[in-house]
């Protein structure tokens, strides 16, 4: 029986693409009990994450997709607990941009299933804004966790290399919107949402032809 909570923390930090800099606030999830714990999105400051994780067993680092602001402060929390760093691997050109001498510890893949204090997260192949971005969903809590895929007003940003605009519309429609309307999505950036109040937004994109 799952006795598993959801836990939000904010970093803030900088991301960096394509010569650019821009200052950004970042949701950091943690999934858990009293004795074990699994981190969302290790972002900009491993302390504060630390300090949230406590004295709890880290179970995994995993990243949603391998942009710097979401995996910077990845391999120092790694070291701290041991925790192994997961990464799709179609996402190992932006991993290696910010660690290019510390490689992910094992690979994501679509259908993988994580366990974490008897809640199972489903691993959900999202492309598009990033080529290995992925969302967990933990169909027992009703929770997405959909890193930078979608938000709150509609999909991610697919304005920089290695993201795809007709390519994230497509992941949302096939995985995302195929879920509970009530499902909540714990985003990358921002407020919460669900997927009911996504779904109407999301569909004259896919009217569009998109």
């Amino acid at each position: 029986m799952s006795d598993a909570k959801v836990e939000h923390l904010t970093t803030s930090g900088t991301f960096a693409l394509d010569g650019g800099e821009w200052e950004v606030d970042n949701n950091v999830w943690i999934v858990g009990n009293r004795e074990q714990a699994l981190v969302i999105d290790a972002a900009h400051d491993a302390n504060a994450i630390l300090g949230a994780v406590g004295d709890r067993e880290l179970v995994a680092v995993v990243c949603t997709h391998g942009h710097n602001d979401h995996v910077n402060a990845a391999p120092a929390l790694a070291e701290a607990t041991g925790a192994p760093i997961l990464l799709h691997p179609a996402d190992r050109v932006l991993w290696d941009m910010t660690h290019p001498e510390r490689a992910p510890d094992a690979e994501l893949s679509h259908g993988q299933t994580l366990q974490i204090a008897g809640t199972e997260l489903t691993v959900l192949h999202t492309p598009g804004h990033a080529p290995g971005a992925v969302c967990l969903y933990a169909a027992d809590l009703g929770v997405l966790f959909s890193g930078d895929t979608l938000f709150q007003g509609g999909p991610g940003a697919t304005g920089r290399s290695y993201s795809d605009f007709p390519t994230i519309v497509e992941s949302i429609r096939d995985r995302l919107l195929t879920l509970p309307s009530e499902t909540v999505v714990n985003t990358g950036h921002g407020e919460s949402t669900t997927i009911g109040a996504e779904a109407p937004h999301l569909q004259e994109w896919i009217d569009r032809g998109y």
